[in-house]
């Protein structure tokens, strides 16, 4: 099978906690792509589109693959070999697919509906997939508190109802505005910032007694 270079992997379940923690869900608490990354982007494209330039497309690859590999991994609930598959089939879909590619949009965009996409068939296909409940613990980095809230706020993400996992997937996890998310999704913008709204809400209430047993040292 085809591979496009190392992959990185980074969780961002601790800067959604802050995020929900502040009692607000914002772009801004998220890594999101600058105007000059957007337009570097497009200019790739464009020598893709004139030149069928393949060194252009893989520069392409190596500054998108950690972001789609990480939304894949969310959406496959941490099964990462299937994961790393759909993110394989996701460059070659974008790679086939780069004449659709309207530059009203960002190009990051673009390429999460197809990883979207990838994946929603693949599951369908799939329906008796077992999906892995890997956890964060061997990822983790910081103390171990820091370690245990990844862990749990990562369980509390998977068991939100559908539609609100997926807004706070590409809303809050990964910055997307609301019209992105629903551009991604295919869901209503009324229904995406409905689910971004209860979403946060769940979780926040989630975080509240994550706290409160800390304290008392029950373990959740």
């Amino acid at each position: 099978m085809r591979t496009f270079g190392a992959w990185g992997y980074c969780p961002s379940c601790w800067a959604l906690a802050i995020s929900v923690i502040g009692g607000s869900i914002s772009a801004q608490a998220t890594c999101v792509v600058p105007e000059v990354e957007s337009r570097l982007d497009l200019a790739l494209v464009k020598r893709v589109l004139l030149n069928e330039d393949r060194q252009a497309f893989n520069q392409l690859v190596r500054r998108h693959q950690s972001n789609v590999r990480a939304q894949l991994r969310r959406l496959c609930r941490n099964d990462n070999a299937w994961a790393d598959d759909l993110a394989q089939d996701t460059f070659l879909q974008a790679w086939r697919k780069l004449s659709q590619f309207r530059s009203e949009a960002r190009f990051s965009t673009w390429l999460y509906r197809i990883a979207h996409n990838c994946f929603l068939q693949a599951y369908r296909q799939q329906p008796i997939h077992e999906m892995q409940e890997e956890t964060l613990l061997d990822q983790a980095t910081g103390p171990r508190q820091r370690a245990g809230l990844q862990r749990d706020l990562q369980k509390a993400l998977q068991a939100l109802p559908e539609g609100e996992r997926l807004v706070m997937l590409y809303h809050t996890q990964m910055g997307l505005s609301h019209e992105e998310t629903a551009d991604i999704t295919g869901l209503p913008l009324g229904t995406v910032k409905t689910h971004a709204t209860r979403g946060s809400a769940r979780l926040r209430q989630w975080l509240k007694d994550y706290q409160s047993n800390e304290n008392t040292g029950v373990t959740t």
